[in-house]
């Protein structure tokens, strides 16, 4: 075999008379296939955790300083991720207070329509479109409870509506998993994670709406219980986390959510009340006072003089004693105006908060202890208990739930340790499923601390809600090949990976443009829903079953349906509509800096990703070098033969 070329400046010459390829190329050793040359680097099984590896100098070969040192750094950076913490759990809620100052009338609004929520399937959708408007499962929740409680809805109507609310409430977490799109890698990981909670609501929706509407099976349940148990009002459920994060968001801004729920029980003089509470302490008088009226009500005492009736009634009078202390107490804007500040200001510190947490979660999770963490989170129980670990992990995010009083916010933040390896989305998906339990039973608490008059309806739909999760964990979780929601969350992963942009139209079209599609077409009518939702349904139910067939048994398809290559290239490929978002892309890079700068480190990476892959392909005659070669070739490493 030949020699080996040297490395460094000293190797041997060219065919450059020159030598600069010489001097300024570093020949690396021969390799012995042309596999090494076309070996991918991301070859490696994308879901895998990554290594968080024992680094720097352990501790007993610290000296006393650096002991300390290591002891005053950890201590910064804890300090540091929980004011993070703090400021991303504050940024939700306001979060949540924009989105109802932008679109809580027009949730009030939506709850109008009865004729509309009798509708199994249009009550479903205006559950998910409320709570993406207000941000909160809870707030959609007691405006329905405030409408049964009224007598406009029944509870075998509102238990739809509930069911939509937990589909509403996972939009949160997908939001924050589109934060960490930067690492491929850890956005498929992170937006996996967050889908899986979609993908377990939307499936036990397909699933247990369609068995309510035929047997009313929860409600027939919840009933039997509320009759079953002498049930009295008690306390409410504590504010744990509220205490800590209400003297902040308080000063920022303070809403007056009854003002939804007075519009969705069709008080004409709601709609004229801002939602901003400016008022905080107030005196509201009740006495009897004369009043002229048309009619005299039955039973009243009514008299005649000065040619009109008079009668004598209960009139409230509203006194304002004491302003509100945050910033939009004086302020005089409209709420829309208010919540778009809010929405966009929250948002920011949102993504602030979550990238420096992310990078601060990375530096802390080195060393002996991450490893010991990583292990302890994602490790099951020996044989035979294994099959305990994922229950442990729902009684888990259960209880970490009814600490924060929310799932929105546990879910939000288990997001960023699934997309940087610390959790798996094997043990995420118990965690999301105890989650959904968690915020029921606050709920449930919530419910029995309310009044005598509403306690049976409050309760029913709390349970209702209880049961709801409990069924879809039993059809999702106990046996493994029915945990779907974990291979379509993967799936779901990889394809936002690649085409990162289907993220924010899996978003767009889910929970917007979906729920608003059906709700205009349940406005029009039922025959209306059935004759074009049928059709819809039919051919995505035929397309799933041929995508199954062609992938298992293809030999039982015609052979015209045993790829979609047939169909135009649009209707069965990202690529054409990845090349038209690239082109859009390129448009904006010629007119935002920002994106030129985006696409100048694109095509450096690029380019030294081309250089790598070239510097492998070595051979042992340096002479060799630039045969076949055109003279504007530019220089590159040494070639000639494979060995």
């Amino acid at each position: 075999m030949a020699p080996r070329p040297e490395v460094g400046p000293d190797a041997s010459p060219s065919l450059d008379d020159n030598n600069t390829l010489a001097k300024d190329v570093a020949i690396l050793p021969a390799y012995s296939t042309v596999d090494l040359v076309n070996e991918d680097p991301d070859s490696k099984d994308p879901w895998d955790l990554p290594e968080l590896k024992d680094v720097g100098l352990k501790w007993s070969e610290l000296d006393t300083q650096g002991k300390i040192m290591r002891i005053l750094t950890g201590i910064v950076k804890f300090a540091m991720l929980l004011g993070f913490l703090y400021m991303f759990v504050c940024s939700l809620d306001v979060l949540s207070s924009a989105f109802q100052l932008v679109g809580g009338k027009a949730a009030g609004d939506i709850f109008q329509d009865n004729a509309v929520l009798s509708n199994p399937v249009a009550g479903l959708v205006i559950g998910v479109l409320v709570t993406v408007l207000v941000q909160s499962s809870s707030t959609s929740s007691s405006i329905v409870v405030s409408m049964v409680s009224s007598g406009l809805l029944d509870v075998q109507t509102a238990v739809p509506i509930v069911m939509g609310a937990n589909i509403g409430t996972s939009v949160t977490n997908t939001i924050v998993a589109m934060m960490q799109a930067g690492d491929r890698n850890e956005f498929r990981r992170a937006f996996a994670g967050a889908t899986v909670h979609d993908f377990f609501n939307w499936l036990s929706v397909l699933v247990l709406l369609p068995l309510e509407v035929a047997t009313g099976v929860l409600y027939k349940l919840t009933k039997i219980m509320i009759e079953s148990f002498n049930i009295e009002s008690g306390e409410n459920a504590p504010d744990l986390l509220n205490v800590i994060t209400d003297p902040l968001t308080d000063s920022i801004v303070q809403l007056d959510k009854t003002v939804i729920s007075d519009i969705a029980t069709g008080d004409p003089s709601a709609r004229n009340k801002s939602l901003i509470k400016r008022w905080c302490k107030t005196y509201t008088n009740s006495s009897l006072q004369n009043v002229t009226v048309n009619l005299c009500p039955p039973g009243a005492d009514c008299w005649w003089e000065g040619g009109v009736n008079w009668t004598q009634k209960n009139v409230s009078e509203t006194f304002n004693l004491k302003r509100c202390a945050h910033i939009f107490a004086h302020a005089d804007l409209p709420d829309l105006a208010v919540g778009l500040i809010l929405l966009a200001l929250s948002l920011l510190v949102l993504c602030t908060c979550l990238i420096l947490i992310v990078k601060l979660l990375n530096s802390m999770l080195k060393g002996q202890v991450a490893v010991v963490i990583k292990k302890v989170l994602n490790t099951d129980f020996p044989f035979p208990f294994a099959w305990v670990t994922g229950y442990i992990a729902m009684v888990v995010g259960a209880g970490m739930t009814f600490i924060v009083q929310s799932s929105s916010v546990f879910t939000s933040a288990i997001t960023p340790l699934v997309g940087i390896g610390v959790i798996s989305l094997e043990r995420a998906y118990p965690l999301t499923l105890g989650s959904n339990i968690g915020t029921t039973t606050t709920a449930i608490l919530a419910a029995m601390a309310s009044p005598g008059e509403t306690l049976g309806n409050s309760l029913q739909i709390a349970l209702c809600h209880f049961f709801f999760n409990i069924m879809g964990i039993l059809l999702w979780y106990p046996i493994p090949f029915t945990r779907i929601p974990i291979r379509l969350a993967r799936g779901l992963g990889n394809q936002t990976a690649e085409y990162r942009w289907f993220a924010a139209l899996y978003l767009f079209l889910c929970f917007f443009l979906m729920p608003l599609t059906v709700f205009g077409l349940s406005v029009a009518g039922w025959q209306v829903l059935v004759g074009v939702g049928v059709p819809v349904v039919v051919l995505v139910l035929f397309i799933i079953i041929v995508n199954v067939m062609q992938s298992r048994c293809p030999r039982f398809l015609p052979s015209c349906l045993r790829n979609w290559d047939f169909l135009p290239r649009p209707l069965h490929s990202m690529e054409p509509w990845d090349a038209v978002v690239t082109s859009v892309m390129g448009f904006c890079g010629k007119h935002c800096c920002c994106c030129k700068c985006c696409k100048c480190c694109k095509s450096k990476k690029e380019m030294s990703r081309k250089n790598s892959k070239k510097s492998l392909e070595m051979y042992d005659n340096p002479a060799m070098s630039k045969d076949g070669e055109p003279e504007e070739t530019p220089k590159e490493a040494v070639k000639a033969t494979h060995l």
